[in-house]
């Protein structure tokens, strides 16, 4: 009988996701979704060929020194890959893959919804309704902003950047936007979208500022305290990329003192715990993370990381192989 590739997962997936799992290889899933620790996560490196984690787990190098000589192959479920030493993981001969594309339409999707959710002031709204605050319609009260003709400033024009900026040119804003190297001209075409090479200049002239690039070293408090300062006092802020982009405590700072209008926010800096002044400000629509949390998005993340690990077994290179260049 052939010995079946052992694989380690350190959440809970869905169930189709799992069910495949156990179908093709030794699976050892985590039914309690209880998140390992540091050195159950150097343990669970040490005894499998695939270890398959998550956006919760830091696989750093301790980690991976661990699984030395047995681990093979780190299938992230998810996209983004900071949470993994990646030059460790190369210098071991340890290959990385994650699952970029399918959470690209679900997140636009969630951004788009914080762009109108805040200046229309959505959240608030809802909230009065379910303490019975609403006592009937009046020519001025709940006023919030008007999404059209309004210039919305894009950080990152990745694919979710590309895929925030068709919806909001369906809804009639102005798509600027700010990248490290600027897009097609076919593609700003078919966007209307304008480039800026000077981020603080973008920054001081937007209504609405939108955070959809990758955490890097270099995007570490990217929106600063001193960038932030240089929105307009009438702005708002939406991120759903990483929560350390953007400097939380100065973003809380200026909504308290009314520098800025509001913000919607998907991520944070200290995860799971966030600074407790932005969920008692009425301008903040504060969500749990779930930018990609539909049940289409996580069965194709699981998808795609079990063609990784199948790709792998077979000795061909996964697809979605994380290019890592040694510095």
């Amino acid at each position: 009988m052939t010995k079946r590739t052992k694989v380690i997962v350190t959440r809970r997936l869905p169930e189709p996701v799992q069910d495949r799992l156990n179908t093709l290889f030794e699976a050892q899933l985590n039914l309690t979704d209880t998140p390992f620790s540091h050195d159950e996560l150097k343990t669970a490196a040490a005894n499998c060929e695939v270890l398959s984690p998550t956006v919760t787990d830091t696989i750093d190098a301790a980690v991976i020194e661990a699984g030395a000589g047995r681990l093979k192959i780190i299938t992230n479920y998810g996209a983004g890959v900071d949470h993994i030493d990646l030059e460790a993981a190369v210098k071991a001969g340890i290959t990385v893959t994650n699952t970029p594309g399918v959470l690209t339409e679900d997140t636009a999707d969630l951004a788009m919804a914080l762009i109108l959710a805040v200046p229309r002031r959505l959240a608030e709204g809802a909230r009065v309704m379910r303490a019975g605050g609403f006592a009937g319609w009046a020519p001025t009260w709940m006023m919030g902003h008007s999404i059209g003709g309004k210039k919305l400033g894009i950080v990152g024009m990745g694919r979710i950047g590309q895929a925030l900026a068709r919806r909001a040119k369906a809804f009639g804003l102005e798509v600027h936007y700010h990248n490290r190297n600027r897009v097609s001209a076919a593609i700003e075409k078919d966007l209307g979208a304008l480039w800026w090479e000077d981020l603080d200049a973008m920054l001081a002239q937007m209504d609405i500022i939108s955070i959809n690039c990758p955490k890097t070293p270099q995007t570490y408090h990217l929106l600063s305290r001193e960038r932030l300062m240089k929105l307009p006092a009438h702005a708002f802020l939406v991120n759903t990329s990483r929560g350390d982009v953007l400097d939380e405590t100065a973003l809380a700072d200026l909504l308290e003192a009314g520098r800025l209008a509001g913000a919607g926010l998907d991520v944070y800096e200290h995860e799971p715990k966030v600074d407790p002044r932005l969920l008692k400000l009425d301008c903040v629509v504060a969500l749990p993370h779930m930018g990609s949390s539909t049940i289409e998005a996580r069965i194709a993340m699981g998808e795609k990381m079990i063609i990784n690990i199948k790709a792998f077994e077979d000795g061909h290179r996964p697809p979605d192989r994380v290019i890592v260049e040694l510095t």
